[in-house]
């Protein structure tokens, strides 16, 4: 019997009732068809621990010694333990998440390789990783004799090293966003337990990830894409947020694991004490209050038991739910992160003075430890600074504020949440004041409600107030502070799910609800991103966003209001810029703006070339458009469709190829993103900007334009272009498909036209209009100068970022001409504005970028495709 979607063949009863086992043995076939080394070695997995009786609990010890990885191993000349070892698990669960990370990874990578290249891998990940892992235990032995003579006697086995090394050698042959996140995700994962965890598998997956990175390029070359990292903000984002989450990930790892051994293990102390009894240590203290056992108890007791572990969990916790709105670009996230860094680091360098000097004396209490040593003192110190170092670098990444009043709402709660839980303990320790180890007042409650909120480990200099002694005291003492912890994560996690609209988000949505209520000009809805400050009129019936650049206003697109009111808007602007400092310039607007400002006295210059479909009666038909007939053509030919999504509600599977397919385009540039009034995946993720992909019947996105709702006296009558991506290796004509689609799409729905946006630094030569404009331009010489300037840039930059070829492919759909103009009261400003509008587009351009597009507009070539 087979399925193929549609029909069925065979017994059509048998169909219905055998129709999922049989997807399910489809699916099976397919991947031992396509994965035979994968599938085949998972099989021999499971048969060998069948047959040695390892399901449960993995090798036997005596079985261990000869296929077990470790130096022991190497010292008997057991060398086939490089190989062994990957064929076996420690237990159950162990085989279980092979099964899975085979199917889910390996079989994957497999396909995508092929068997032969990816037993290589395999092989060479698994061998030489195992090499490098001994000699790091032999090299840690000297460092840390702790944690070398755990590695030196530690066996190691499972199939994950091969896994995770074939992963890292696949993604040099992949595209940037994936190359990036499988290779921050695997380093920063296995780098985690390496220094928390610490045993000898641990070190053998890190020794193994780094040698796929090393052996990647010889054995399945690099991507066409190239090495470049250059990223958008975007994608910073989300690989900063998996740092922060890695480093707090690692002590959670070490206070849940009893068998944590790294040298960032001693985090552990942290977290977990002897499980002294309120009754022992009562006991000590009354025999002698001063005696330094009397002491290590109170401390321990305050780190032992579930309550007291899982406090001391909470500020990881915290930081993970931090590294969600690092994830989303959140400043206060970015600030929380900052200062819980500067936190440990200050928690670091006492544990140091404290250690250190402690090891002089006969005991040391801090943390409990007997042997407190340099090396592994200074190692804990080592991890927040490397993290707050990776913070401060990144900072412009994380330029996201929430609505006003946010966490205004948010200290609110939380000091209701706090005054609360301090009412229900002090009531309930008086309810339960016999169950501490003396009767405490109301008053001595309260006192010690602070306390209850911070976790054990930083009280260790405080004598602690009361201890209690049976199971309601003991829950109200020791989970008061939990409740706490969990709360605050859940309302910060909830003030990052909020929109942000931008710095001023009342300000922003107020202007987008003028907007959608009232008129503006194709490119409004860009006064709506994030970057833009706003005026109001007098009678909030009309605004311009600008942002100031140095001291320059500088405008985007056309003033949004009624167009009667137009002059005195821009009157109005111009005077409170003015007011303020600042030089006051439109950028980027209509004609209708351009003759208030001719008529005003001031100057003016055509910056770019709008080009304007008008619908209606649009039909691609005759020579004009051979190339847009052919493009639909061959999409149908090639079962590719135009699909309408919404970025934010689209599924995984939609917008992590947008995602994809957006960050290969800009690092093939080497440069970043330009903005101002060029959108990117920020901007297409608003639910007001539909998108219109190109999808075929696997659901591979093969491009992706974004069309922004253009408003006439509150309806949307026109749609304007902004997103570009088109995948490198897809259908190649997926622009001319997807415009052209969307052309017929929106006529069918009522639009009047369609703008395909301007066209920055290009403009189409018509004689008339020039004429007019030189003639305009001749009362100002330093205008003309200006113009040819400008000029001269875009056919300088027209090799990095393409303006004019862009301008001559939108030439293809027979557009009309709009231009699009740059007004200014004062022509001496000129050298001002211009350093403005350069900082606008590209606000964070770094010496190596710039040095890069310096020597690409020198060499006259397009960088990347």
């Amino acid at each position: 019997m087979s399925i193929d979607g549609n029909a069925v063949t065979g017994d059509s009863a048998a169909a219905k009732v055998t129709g999922a086992p049989g997807r399910v043995a489809e699916w099976v076939r397919f991947g031992v068809a396509g994965a035979p080394v994968s599938i085949a070695l998972l099989v021999v997995i499971w048969l060998v621990a069948f047959a040695t009786s390892s399901v449960i609990g993995g090798p036997s010890h005596a079985l261990s010694q000869h296929v077990a990885l470790g130096i022991r191993a190497f010292e008997h000349g057991w060398v086939w333990t490089l190989l062994s070892a990957g064929l076996w698990g420690d237990d159950i669960l162990a085989y279980l998440a092979t099964t899975v990370l085979v199917f889910l990874a390996a079989a994957p990578l497999e396909r995508r390789m092929g068997s032969a290249r990816f037993a290589l891998a395999a092989v060479v990940t698994q061998v030489v990783g195992g090499l490098l892992a001994l000699a790091v235990a032999a090299v840690a032995k000297v460092v840390d004799a702790d944690w070398g003579f755990r590695l030196h006697v530690g066996m190691a086995v499972g199939p994950s090293t091969w896994i995770i090394g074939a992963a890292m050698v696949a993604s040099s042959d992949m595209g940037t966003l994936w190359r990036r996140r499988i290779r921050v995700g695997v380093l920063a994962f296995t780098i985690t337990l390496a220094l928390f965890s610490g045993s000898l598998q641990d070190v053998v997956r890190l020794a193994a990830a780094v040698v796929g990175l090393v052996a990647g390029p010889w054995i399945v070359g690099r991507s066409a894409r190239g090495e470049r990292i250059a990223g958008t903000q975007r994608e910073g984002r989300v690989l900063v947020a998996i740092v922060v989450a890695a480093s707090a990930v690692g002590p959670m790892i070490a206070a849940l694991s009893a068998e944590a051994v790294g040298p960032l293990a001693v985090l552990r102390d942290l977290f977990r004490g002897i499980p002294y009894t309120a009754t022992e240590v009562r006991e000590l203290c009354e025999v002698n209050a001063a005696d330094p056992e009397c002491r290590r108890g109170l401390l321990e007791l305050r780190l032992s038991g579930v309550g007291p572990t899982l406090l001391s969990l909470m500020p990881s916790l915290f930081l993970l739910t931090l590294s969600d709105g690092l994830r989303r670009g959140r400043r206060f996230a970015w600030v929380g992160a900052v200062v819980a860094q500067v936190v440990l680091l200050v928690l670091s360098l006492l544990n140091f003075a404290v250690r250190f000097i402690d090891s002089f004396e006969e005991e040391s209490l801090f943390y409990g430890l007997a042997d407190p040593n340099l090396y592994r003192t200074l190692v804990p110190f080592l991890t927040p600074l490397v993290i707050l170092i990776v913070l401060l670098a990144t900072r412009r990444f994380f330029d996201v504020t929430a609505p006003a009043g946010t966490y205004r709402r948010l200290a609110v709660a939380l000091a209701a949440v706090t005054a609360g839980l301090a009412v229900l303990y002090v009531l309930g320790g008086l309810w339960a004041r016999n169950g501490f180890d003396h009767r405490p007042s109301a008053t001595t409650l309260l006192a010690n409600f602070p306390e209850r909120l911070i976790p054990p480990v930083y009280l260790q200099w405080l004598d602690p107030r009361l201890l209690p002694v049976n199971v309601p005291a003991t829950l109200l003492y020791e989970w008061t502070g939990v409740v706490f912890w969990l709360t605050a994560c859940a309302l910060v996690a909830a003030t990052f799910l909020r929109p942000a609209l931008g710095a001023d988000s009342d300000a922003a949505a107020r202007a987008r609800a003028l907007l959608k209520s009232g008129s503006g000009s194709p490119l409004s809805w860009m006064t709506t991103w994030r970057g833009n400050n706003y005026w109001f009129a007098p009678d909030d019936t009309s605004y311009v966003a600008y942002r100031v650049i140095a001291g320059v206003a500088l405008t985007t697109g056309d003033p949004v209001g009624p167009p009667d009111r137009l002059r005195e808007t821009v009157t109005e602007f111009a005077e409170f810029a003015s007011t303020n400092g600042w030089i006051p310039c439109f950028y980027s607007v209509t004609s209708a703006v351009r003759a208030v400002t001719d008529d005003l006295g001031w100057s003016g210059i055509q910056v770019a070339e709008e080009t304007v479909l008008d619908l209606g009666t649009i039909a691609f038909t005759g020579k004009r458009f051979q190339d847009i007939r052919t493009a639909l053509n061959k999409a149908k030919k090639s079962g590719i469709t135009a699909e309408w999504v919404s970025f934010p509600s689209a599924p995984l599977s939609i917008t992590d190829q947008i995602t994809a397919i957006s960050e290969e385009w800009v690092a093939d540039k080497g440069m970043p993103e330009m903005g101002f009034t060029l959108g990117g995946l920020d901007e297409v993720d608003d639910p007001e900007v539909r998108c219109l992909i190109a999808v075929d019947g696997d659901r591979t996105v093969h491009g992706v334009t974004s069309w922004l709702p253009v408003y006439r006296d509150g309806k949307v009558v026109g749609w304007t272009l902004d997103f570009m991506r088109r995948r490198s290796e897809g259908f190649r004509p997926a622009m001319e498909f997807l415009i052209a689609s969307a052309a017929l799409k929106l006529e069918a729905e009522g639009a009047e036209f369609l703008s395909l946006s301007g066209a920055p630094l290009a403009k189409v030569e018509q004689p008339d209009r020039d004429a007019d404009a030189a003639e305009q331009a001749e009362s100002s010489s330093l205008s003309t100068v200006m113009d040819s300037v400008l000029d001269l840039l875009g056919r300088t930059l027209e090799p990095v970022y393409g303006f004019r070829s862009l301008l001559a492919f939108k030439s293809k759909f027979q557009p009309r001409y709009v231009a699009m103009h740059m007004t200014f009261a004062d022509p001496a400003a000129l050298p001002s504005i211009g350093n403005a509008v350069g900082r606008a587009y590209l606000p964070t351009v770094s010496l190596g970028q710039g040095v890069r597009l310096v020597r690409t507009m020198i060499g006259g070539r397009r960088p990347g495709r």
